[in-house]
C-alpha cells in the first residue's frame, strides 16, 4: 500500500496547479497499464471527516479539522507487486511536490497471522473474505 502523507494546512496555502491532474492521471494509467493498481482514490480535507478515539471506556468523535495533526494521509493506492522494491519503484514515480511523502507498507495477508491468531479465528476470516468477494463478484 501506498500512503500519501502531507502538511494539510501547507497545502491550503498552495493549491496544486492543474497540471498535478494530468501527471497523477498519467501515474495512475501507467499502473493500471502495468497491471498492479488494484485501487486508489484521494482523501479530501480534514475539515470534512472525523477522528473516532478509543481511550476510555467509550470512543469519542470529534469533527474535522484535524489541527494537531502536522502530517495527515492524503490518499492511497494499493497495489499487487513482487516486493518492496517494486513497490518503492512505484512510490518513487509518483508526481508531487515538495514536502509530500509516500509511505510504503505491506498489507497483511492471513499467512501473516498463522501461528499467532487461533484457527478457527482464521477460518471464519476465510469464510468472510468469500463471502465478500461473492458480493463484489
Amino acid at each position: 500500500m501506498l500512503l500519501l502523507k502531507y502538511d494539510e494546512a501547507a497545502q491550503a496555502e498552495t493549491p496544486p496547479d492543474p497540471a498535478v491532474f494530468e501527471e497523477m492521471a498519467a501515474f495512475n494509467t501507467a499502473m493500471v497499464d502495468a497491471g498492479v493498481l488494484m485501487a486508489g482514490e484521494g482523501l479530501l480535507p480534514s475539515a470534512k471527516g472525523a477522528l473516532v478515539a478509543f481511550d476510555g471506556d467509550e470512543p469519542t468523535v470529534t469533527d474535522g479539522p484535524f489541527a494537531e495533526a502536522k502530517e495527515l494521509v492524503g490518499g492511497f493506492w494499493i497495489l499487487q507487486v513482487d516486493s518492496l522494491d517494486d513497490a518503492v519503484s512505484w512510490a518513487r514515480r509518483a508526481p508531487f511536490r515538495t514536502g509530500e511523502r509516500i509511505e510504503v507498507r505491506k498489507v497483511a495477508e492471513a499467512e501473516d497471522f498463522e501461528g499467532i491468531a487461533p484457527p478457527e479465528v482464521m477460518e471464519a476470516e476465510e469464510e468472510l473474505r468469500a463471502r465478500q468477494a461473492q458480493q463484489q463478484g
